[in-house]
């Protein structure tokens, strides 16, 4: 198939593309790395009446260590974030979920901002962000905002972004003593969306787990954060009676759907496999 008809625009600056986004309103579209959007417009799944394309706005391509944190830039490739340096010393879970994002191919076009502001329920990224208490920075006419990454995925491709609004970067807070996080996935091939994916940010003394942030993609309409087995877990090593309560915690945590590639029951039983694989791991 072939896209339905729409304007080009390729603005040089962040105010010319937030212009264009006030003009067209929910008719205009923003094209970053265009792994998403460009397949949906050929298909005619998304008709929108103008693409925006913000890859030559300057500045938003960056990592950058501030003391804020870690700045992800929105138009950085997740092939950059994948070998950064920077990446791996300062969000380790982010460089550990980077190569399970599609395939090389896509990372080298696909872009942070674009992944955070798709909101796809199975992607990695919003869930390390969700994990690692991530600030998502937005950018609107005459306006700047910080939204957390808890706050900021809504539901299916649905996000805390109004009108106007143009993610332009996520900020990973500076990691704390202590503190140590690992990814993990399940899918049926290298490159699909996670079955079931657990990006785990924990902090560890004497051996046990003190605290612990779950969040899980793959298993609800947003990145969901395991509360209960979190608290199952705290002060506690990751022993055959502490993963049992953790487990039967989590089956209360969750709520996944059932589709053609993996029914509810399925996505459970992975969700702790995932689960007591993580905690030995990061203990390990």
């Amino acid at each position: 198939m072939k896209p339905a008809p729409f304007a080009y625009h390729r603005p040089a600056s962040l105010d010319e593309a937030l212009a264009l986004l006030e003009r067209y309103g929910s008719d205009g579209r923003v094209l970053a790395g265009g792994q998403s959007l460009v397949p949906a417009v050929n298909m005619r799944l998304a008709t929108p009446a103008a693409l925006i394309d913000i890859n030559r706005l300057p500045g938003l391509d960056g990592i950058s260590l501030e003391p804020e944190g870690l700045v992800l830039g929105a138009l950085a490739r997740h092939d950059a974030v994948e070998h950064s340096s920077l990446v791996a010393r300062h969000a380790p879970l982010i460089a550990q979920a980077m190569p399970h994002v599609g395939h090389r191919a896509i990372r080298t076009r696909g872009t942070v901002g674009g992944s955070i502001a798709l909101a796809d329920p199975a992607a990695e990224l919003p869930a390390c962000l969700v994990a690692l208490d991530a600030v998502i920075r937005v950018a609107g006419k005459g306006n700047a905002r910080e939204i957390p990454a808890a706050r900021f995925f809504r539901g299916i491709y649905t996000t805390d972004l109004s009108h106007g609004e143009i993610v332009t970067a996520a900020v990973v807070p500076p990691i704390q003593s202590g503190w140590r996080s690992r990814f993990e996935e399940l899918a049926r091939r290298h490159g699909d969306y996670a079955l079931v994916g657990l990006a785990a940010s924990c902090r560890v003394e004497g051996g046990a787990i003190a605290e612990m942030r779950l969040a899980f993609c793959g298993v609800g309409t947003t990145p969901v954060r395991a509360s209960r087995a979190e608290a199952a877990l705290a002060g506690r090593p990751p022993g055959a009676d502490a993963m049992a309560e953790a487990g039967r915690a989590l089956d209360a945590d969750l709520d996944p759907p059932g589709d053609v590639h993996a029914s509810a029951a399925l996505r459970r039983h992975l969700a702790r496999v995932l689960l007591a694989r993580v905690a030995l791991q990061i203990l390990g």
